[in-house]
């Protein structure tokens, strides 16, 4: 009798369904997928973490200036300067990850993460080291970025490689909720020290206590990481290479410089796989970084209105994730993504120009409706971007396609926010701005096809 795959039997709604794997597979699968959540919500932890304290206090602790916006903008730029490297690290960690191995890629990430964060909660100011302070912040920022650059695709690569037949949507969203986990971690960690220590305090010097502690949650991913096997697909793939016969030439682009494959081979899928992942990036970062400085600075809504709001938004799109990511492997990637798509469209401009109320029920509200379409988009993103590209590709392609949607909608988000409200002061620019992202988006999702029913070996 012919093994099962997950193909589609004709006529049915769905991928055909392998028998029920054994116990102790469904525990190996779910060991590794929550492995990779606990490293992606420290990475994002840690980006959060900087996103905060660059939008409340590394302005004018390290860019000292009279201008307030200007302080602003030199410290989003070194936001925006993470991932300005993450292409880098998706070049480095891509090669590693789909030539050595998927674990060895992500342990590597997350030591390099961690040591520049706990390296910028140690860092001198402006005020005790000069132009020097600045130069080791960018510097520990481009580190950061290039761990970023590798960290998302491995995690969720290491998920969904290891997924029983028909989950792999649900298993490759495990580790997406690691951003909005890390977010509300880090909101949880910077929230009690801004009470404590008070504004004056936290400013002072209490903003390095969230770094510091990274290096508690990084020694606990490391531990976690090392304990998971290696990706059944990517060793599969290693021994079918080994049985390949000495005349039979090896395409060694591929394995040698993995990117510069994807380059040439599969341009196209890039760039729109690119392109459907810009627009919720945009919808992320404006909404939990750029607003927490945004909406007390220019609108004098209290700190605390504004992380509680985003905190209950991105708990809310956690709710959601993996119920979604279960549709999606029910009816495909798309039809759930373009939902997401359309509603942050719509959404999007009602969703900042709540903004303008300074009212903290109708804030929170708006911002849950629109994590919660972003959920949408998001929650099957990681196995539709993965599902573009063959197994030797994969960690690049996936990474690729993700970091640099990320790079250009989420990364310098906050920098083309402050310019817009530099020009116009008006909360709606971020409506009309994020909607434009996310109708660009949706058009890349209608040009892109369904990826549900790819065999995920080759």
């Amino acid at each position: 009798m012919p093994e099962l795959t997950s193909k589609t039997v004709p006529g049915t709604a769905g991928p055909r369904q392998a028998a029920a794997p054994p116990p102790e597979v469904r525990s190996k699968a779910s060991r590794v997928a929550v492995a990779s959540l606990i490293g992606t919500t420290i990475e994002y932890y840690d980006f959060a973490v900087y996103g905060t304290a660059a939008a409340l206090v590394l302005g004018p602790a390290f860019f000292p200036s009279g201008n307030a916006t200007v302080s602003s903008l030199a410290a989003f730029l070194t936001f925006a300067a993470a991932f300005l490297s993450r292409p880098l690290g998706v070049a480095l960690f891509g090669t590693i990850g789909d030539r050595l191995g998927r674990r060895k890629a992500l342990v590597m990430s997350l030591l390099l993460m961690g040591v520049a964060t706990v390296g910028v909660g140690l860092l001198p100011t402006y005020e005790t080291a000069g132009l020097l302070a600045p130069v080791l912040l960018v510097t520990l920022r481009l580190l950061q970025g290039v761990s970023m650059g590798g960290e998302w695709g491995g995690a969720v690569l290491l998920a969904a490689e290891h997924a029983p037949p028909g989950r792999r949507a649900l298993y490759a969203s495990i580790p997406n909720v690691g951003p909005s986990l890390g977010f509300l971690l880090s909101s949880a960690v910077i929230l009690p020290t801004l009470n404590i220590a008070g504004r004056d305090g936290f400013t002072n010097g209490a903003w390095r206590i969230p770094f510091l502690v990274s290096a508690v949650l990084v020694v606990i991913g490391l531990w976690v990481r090392t304990t998971v096997s290696e990706s059944p697909v990517f060793s599969s793939a290693v021994r079918s290479t080994a049985r390949v016969p000495v005349p039979v030439p090896v395409p060694a682009p591929a394995s040698r410089f993995p990117l510069g494959t994807l380059l040439t081979q599969h341009p196209g899928r890039l760039v729109l796989g690119i392109g459907a992942a810009i627009g919720g990036s945009a919808v992320y970062y404006l909404t939990i970084v750029y607003s927490i400085s945004y909406g007390p600075k220019s609108l004098g809504i209290p700190q605390n209105t504004m992380l509680t709001a985003a905190s209950i938004g991105a708990a809310a799109g956690i709710a959601i994730t993996l119920p979604v990511a279960k549709l999606a492997d029910r009816i495909g990637r798309r039809p759930v993504m373009l939902t997401g798509a359309v509603g942050c469209v719509v959404w999007a401009v009602p969703m900042y120009a709540s903004l303008s109320s300074r009212d903290a029920l109708v804030i929170t509200g708006a911002y849950t409706v629109g994590l919660m379409l972003l959920a949408l988009m998001f929650s099957p993103v990681a196995a539709f971007l993965a599902e573009l590209f063959p197994a030797r590709l994969r960690y690049t392609g996936a990474s690729a396609a993700f970091i640099l949607a990320n790079t250009l909608g989420g990364g310098f988000a906050p920098l083309v926010a402050t310019w817009l409200n530099s020009h116009w002061e008006s909360p709606l620019v971020l409506g009309f701005y994020t909607g434009g992202l996310c109708l660009l988006s949706l058009l890349c999702l209608l040009a892109l096809p369904e990826t549900r029913d790819h065999e995920f070996d080759a």
